[in-house]
C-alpha cells in the first residue's frame, strides 16, 4: 500500500481516533468505513462521483439546518 500525509487539524484528529474500533485500528482503515456511509448505487446502478457528492452535501445541509420549508416551496412555486 502506498502512503501518503495529509493535513488535519488536531481537534479533527482527535475526534477520529474517538471513533476508531480498536487502538490497532489504522486512520485509512476508520475513513474507508465512513466513505462506506456514502451510497455507492442502488437498483438501477452505480451513482456518478458527483452525484454521491451531491448526496452528501445535502445531507450535511440537512444536519446543519438549511432546508427550506416544504410548505414554502409549494407557495413559491404557486401550488
Amino acid at each position: 500500500m502506498r502512503t501518503t500525509t495529509i493535513q488535519i487539524d488536531a481537534e479533527t484528529r482527535d475526534r477520529l481516533a474517538r471513533l476508531k474500533s480498536s487502538p490497532r485500528e489504522t486512520y485509512d482503515e476508520l475513513l474507508r468505513k465512513l466513505l462506506t456511509l456514502i451510497p455507492e448505487g442502488d437498483e438501477e446502478g452505480r451513482y456518478s462521483e458527483g452525484f454521491r457528492l451531491a448526496l452528501l452535501n445535502a445531507r450535511l445541509d440537512i444536519r446543519a439546518g438549511r432546508l427550506t420549508p416544504h410548505e414554502r416551496v409549494k407557495k413559491h412555486l404557486g401550488l
